[in-house]
């Protein structure tokens, strides 16, 4: 390998995981305002298989325009190789994580052996929490964060026309669908933080885990449909979102909250008549939170769940490993 190269995961076309290829690429030059870092692990999330696809699950006139060759991926963990002279906060040999130029679609490339970034993405990593955990935490942990606790920025909301508000948590009743998944188990653990009672939604097999990490109630959707079953819940967070979401409009309570992760709610009259609040965000790169997840993670009040980890070599095979399903907690890659 020639100086200034490393090794990465890059596509050159969309399609499934054997389009994943791990080849030589070239080391990522500093800009201003970023810092350097040699990444140790790196955490999978939707938007890395959506973007190897081609975006199809996008209606087509949101679909970015990619230029190949893409190194996908935004979370990391890992130590500071450089930094620009303007940066302030970080030196060289510092731990650090982040969810990288998210959503700016391709400018974070984080399947590789070294990544840039702004300096404003990356928090410092917790002395006890090893880079697998730490690489699994940005963006299921700001997702969670930035719907339940604070949304954190003023930028225009690309899914609705008013920003989104987090709603408080103290003393409800809060019904999180999809729990045993990356978001899902966080916001499990952040809901309970800030005192509210959780309903937690998965199959059968999370039941134990999902007990472990505080949820008040279990439902096995394989054995009973949770809008069948529940009723008076002050907000619902369906991690899993689409058009099936409008199912939980006759869980909630006249003024509750439902709040789907991902598009496809198309039943806004009902949630109307019912006097719910519907309302979704984009998750968005930020520093300053993560810094306070990593405090939460490091005082073990949020834990992150490992589901399996493959070496950045074996990219296809974790993509496999996603597309297979039933996931508890992250996969993470290992550099």
């Amino acid at each position: 390998m020639k100086q200034n190269e490393m090794k990465a995961v890059r596509l050159h076309e969309f399609g499934g995981p054997a389009v994943l290829l791990y080849e030589n690429a070239p080391v990522p030059t500093l800009q201003q305002g970023e810092i350097l870092v040699k990444v140790h692990a790196i955490g999978i999330n939707p938007p890395d298989w959506y973007l190897r696809d081609g975006y199809k699950m996008l209606p087509p006139e949101w679909r970015p325009n990619i230029p190949f060759p893409i190194i996908p991926g935004t979370d990391l963990s890992g130590v500071i190789a450089a930094i620009a002279p303007d940066v302030q906060g970080f030196a060289v040999g510092d731990e650090v994580f982040s969810m990288l130029q998210f959503p700016s679609m391709g400018e974070s490339a984080a399947y590789a052996e070294y990544v840039s970034g702004p300096a404003s993405h990356f928090a410092h990593k917790p002395a006890g929490i090893d880079h697998i955990q730490a690489a699994a935490a940005p963006m299921a942990g700001l997702t969670a964060w930035q719907f339940l606790i604070e949304l954190g920025h003023d930028v225009q909301n690309p899914l609705q026309a008013a920003k989104h508000q987090p709603v408080p948590l103290g003393g409800k009743r809060v019904l999180i669908n999809g729990a045993a998944g990356g978001v899902g188990h966080l916001a499990l653990q952040l809901a309970k933080w800030k005192g509210a009672y959780v309903i937690a939604v998965a199959s059968g097999k999370h039941a134990a885990f999902l007990q472990e990490l505080g949820a008040d109630e279990f439902i096995d959707y394989t054995q009973q449909a949770p809008e069948d079953v529940v009723r008076d819940v002050d907000l619902v967070l369906d991690t899993l979102g689409g058009p099936t979401t409008g199912r939980f409009l006759k869980v909630l309570k006249s003024g509750g909250a439902l709040f789907p992760v991902f598009l496809g709610f198309a039943d806004g009259e009902e949630a109307v008549k019912r006097g719910i609040h519907v309302s979704m965000t984009q998750v968005r790169s930020n520093g300053p939170q993560l810094e306070k997840l990593g405090e939460l993670m490091a005082a073990g009040i949020l834990r992150v769940a490992i589901d399996s980890t493959f070496p950045l070599a074996a990219a296809s095979k974790a993509h496999e490993r996603a597309a297979h399903g039933h996931i508890q907690g992250k996969i993470v890659l290992t550099v």
